[in-house]
């Protein structure tokens, strides 16, 4: 009989996104185990990046479902978990799954897991979480929000069945700040090889999207990350900006025209100065 593992809190498989999307696509390519059957929960807007349109498909040979959530602002990513969680459930019951995991990455649905973890049980089913990294810590949040991370987190904590830290500085945090909950921990690096592009200078689509992005081959200086405040976005602009350098600064992020968005316009006015280029994302 398949071991059913639902996944939560991805953006989806195919990854366009970032590391947990490249985790799990990396875990469901590399399945030893055929009796273990992945269930991957998809943000419906993720795989109509991949011109995937049906609510359910198959990928790596993981039955992944998409979701459709209402743009809420920034509680949307909360949202997003709730649905996919209560998704996965109702999925598992039509199964009729034997003793099926619900692995949850990162800690955004305390306040709410109580309630939603009765029905896991109903199932005979555990409850695994990520805690992922100190997400409380960020400076993009605000003080009301940075406080809501840390009692979800708490919430999470208190209610899972183990706890897989991929770090061991969290699995020490987490057996130390919530010691009173006596946590199941265990520690599991992950982390993937990445190849190098089969893309070649030459190829139609690299000189399109040099073409397209207004940036002159080997007359740039790169930068690649995520479009948090913690990446330092507004020092490297600024003290781009300071320089007489010919070259463009190209900067490879998921930008999205938000509060930092518009914080980072105001205070460095990059707008207007040519040489600064946000290009979006790029995964080939």
């Amino acid at each position: 009989m398949n071991k059913s593992i639902y996944i939560i809190g991805s953006k989806g498989i195919p990854a366009k996104y970032g590391g947990f999307e490249t985790f799990v696509e990396k875990l469901t390519e590399n399945r030893v185990d055929t009796n273990i059957q992945y269930y991957v929960a998809c943000m419906e807007e993720n795989s109509i990046k991949s011109e995937i349109y049906e609510e359910y498909f198959e990928y790596n040979g993981a039955k992944c479902f998409n979701v459709r959530v209402p743009n809420v602002g920034p509680a949307k990513a909360v949202l997003y978990d709730i649905l996919a969680l209560k998704k996965a459930i109702e999925i598992s019951k039509k199964n009729n799954d034997d003793k099926p995991v619900f692995y949850v990455l990162a800690c955004r649905i305390g306040p709410f897991i109580n309630k939603i973890k009765k029905e896991i049980i109903k199932l005979n089913g555990k409850l695994f979480v990520n805690p992922d990294g100190h997400e409380w810590k960020r400076a993009k949040w605000s003080y009301p929000v940075r406080k809501y991370w840390k009692l979800s987190e708490k919430l999470m904590v208190k209610k899972a069945d183990l706890l897989i830290c991929d770090s061991k500085n969290i699995e020490k945090y987490i057996k130390d700040d919530y010691k009173k909950y006596n946590p199941k921990t265990t520690y599991i690096a992950y982390g993937t090889d990445t190849g190098m592009s089969n893309l070649k200078s030459n190829d139609k689509t690299v000189r399109e999207w040099y073409k397209n992005k207004v940036v002159k081959e080997n007359e740039y200086y790169l930068v690649v990350g995520r479009f948090v405040p913690e990446n330092n976005y507004e020092t490297m602009i600024k003290e781009f900006m300071k320089s007489d350098s010919k070259k463009d600064f190209v900067l490879v992020t998921n930008v999205e025209e938000n509060k930092f968005f518009e914080k980072l316009k105001s205070k460095t006015d990059f707008e207007k100065d040519g040489r600064i280029k946000f290009v979006g994302t790029v995964y080939d």
